[in-house]
């Protein structure tokens, strides 16, 4: 199934640990009422959580899709390359992105999702210990199998990616991009929340903006909750002058659109230049159901200027 080009992705992150099956499954079940479509997911989610080993998401997302039949209705991107080599390891010991790796991880993960194809298999993390052509070619080959759809790379310098583009030719080459981004910018002298983010930057904006073929997916847009919730702290590496005018404007076009803060910033990623395709982890139905109402919010171009502009 195509990936529709405004929607909203469900990150699935904490199906199987933090979010137990049932709950996860209510959830899918309202996303897809909702017209939701793309799932998110990873080989490694969540394998830092207790008892974990990061077969969990999938697995979760494997009895869902058995169970309810419901593969032909959803569109799956998973992911190679950062989990742990090692039981009890960390990303110290990430698989990496060798070819053997590659053809291996998508196997188990096609086994744990009970499918015979995802629709986008994405490059986790970097691995610069691995010929970059040989990463690019071995992910070219299971497009032409059939087990890949479309390719896509997260948290990779932007010249690594132009680079990987350059050397897939005329073959398959990453058509996606998985970075943290939201409405709050951060400061860059500070790190993020947790070290293997990387976040959007100008440069890789203006190269999503030149690239007619490439797609930008942002995990973390709503903070983990720090927009709303006051148990929820806003990261440190967000503490900057500019913020409070941005969330003080938010406030204000949230109460005039008639919706919730969360939404606004969804509706600004989902019509932002380049357009993006937001990530929203849930661990309630409450959530998904807020979530898929901002595909409903329309920001007229006063309001969109005065949130770009505020706090700059």
């Amino acid at each position: 199934m195509a990936i529709p080009q405004r929607t909203i992705v469900l990150g699935t992150l904490g199906f199987g640990t933090s979010v137990d099956q049932e709950t996860s499954f209510r959830i899918l079940d309202r996303f897809t009422e909702l017209g939701g479509t793309a799932l998110d997911t990873a080989n490694n989610y969540a394998f830092w959580a207790d008892g974990a080993n990061g077969d969990e998401s999938e697995l979760v997302l494997g009895a869902w899709l058995a169970d309810r039949g419901a593969r032909d209705s959803v569109s799956i991107g998973t992911k190679v390359g950062a989990r742990p080599s090692v039981p009890g390891g960390g990303l110290e010991s990430a698989e990496g992105l060798s070819e053997k790796v590659i053809r291996a991880a998508l196997e188990d993960s096609l086994r744990r999702l009970r499918t015979d194809r995802v629709e986008v298999y994405w490059s986790h993390i970097e691995d610069r210990s691995v010929p970059l052509d040989e990463t690019v070619h071995a992910l070219a080959d299971l497009v032409d199998s059939g087990k890949a759809g479309e390719l896509g790379v997260s948290n990779h310098a932007v010249w690594r990616v132009e680079r990987a583009r350059a050397l897939a030719g005329d073959r398959p080459r990453y058509t996606h991009l998985q970075y943290r981004y939201s409405y709050l910018q951060p400061r860059l002298d500070l790190p993020l929340p947790s070290s293997a983010h990387v976040h959007v930057t100008s440069e890789l904006l203006d190269y999503a903006r030149s690239e007619p073929d490439l797609r930008l997916w942002a995990y973390s847009p709503l903070l983990s909750g720090g927009y709303t919730r006051a148990d929820v702290e806003i990261p440190a590496a967000y503490d900057h002058p500019g913020t409070e005018p941005r969330l003080t404007a938010l406030r204000e076009v949230a109460d005039e659109v008639g919706a919730t803060v969360n939404q606004v910033v969804l509706a600004w990623l989902l019509d932002h230049d380049p357009r993006i395709l937001p990530i929203v982890g849930v661990s309630r139905v409450a959530q998904v159901e807020e979530a898929m109402g901002a595909l409903d919010v329309v920001l007229d171009p006063g309001q969109r200027e005065r949130l770009d502009r505020a706090g700059r």
